[in-house]
């Protein structure tokens, strides 16, 4: 099936965006990393705690969800070639999962699932075999404000029952008020609060700041 590119944004949309949902100290957070100061408290949290109701999406049009491959990823890729893009394409050659939202052959929505151990930012975490990370989680701008991230992560939660996963982590930047709200609506709980704390890439420091 041939998938159409989404619309670009432009930079004024992008960071508009960024203040209207509250998310001005993300951005800032973002801007001190790029000049090397990479200040980044986050909770981990596991996700779907007790059974949740279906989100229901908030358009007319038919979405469909399904697996989608490198290539297909490629082609829709929210980032550009660089450093975090080679990040996600490593990701998924070495078995992450991704799983679209696709609607009038366009992919609206789509997020990542690893399933083996994994590394963030110089902390190791594992993984059981019932056990799943979930990442990245993007929303094309074009489509944004109709519920369909936490429609795609309950459809995702159902693909990896499939599996017999049943147990689902994610990172959430602190900062990031926006993925707070959406996992709340889907009975997730934080279970710990980190901080890292990496300078000019060459020096790290890992802090557990809180327990729930």
């Amino acid at each position: 099936m041939k998938i159409e590119k989404n619309k670009k944004v432009s930079g004024f949309d992008r960071y508009w965006g960024i203040v209207r949902n509250g998310l001005f100290l993300l951005g800032l957070r973002n801007r001190l990393a790029k000049l090397g100061i990479d200040v980044a408290p986050y909770y981990w949290v596991q996700e779907e705690t007790e059974p949740c109701a279906e989100p229901i999406i908030k358009d007319d049009a038919t979405y469909t969800v399904r697996y989608l491959n490198q290539d297909e990823l490629r082609k829709v890729c929210h980032l550009e070639p660089g450093e975090d893009y080679d990040r996600m394409m490593e990701g998924v050659e070495k078995g992450q999962l991704i799983i679209g939202l696709e609607t009038s052959n366009k992919i609206a929505a789509y997020t990542f699932v690893e399933l083996n151990d994994f590394d963030f930012k110089g902390r190791k975490f594992k993984l059981g075999p019932n056990e799943a990370y979930l990442l990245n989680m993007w929303t094309f701008h074009e489509y944004r404000g109709k519920n369909l991230a936490p429609y795609l992560r309950y459809q995702a939660y159902q693909l990896l029952r499939e599996k017999g996963i049943n147990l689902k982590y994610s990172i959430t930047n602190y900062f990031n008020k926006s993925s707070i709200k959406f996992k709340n609506k889907l009975n997730s709980k934080h279970l710990s609060l980190y901080l890292c704390v990496v300078l000019f890439k060459r020096y790290t420091w890992n802090f557990t700041l809180r327990k729930y």
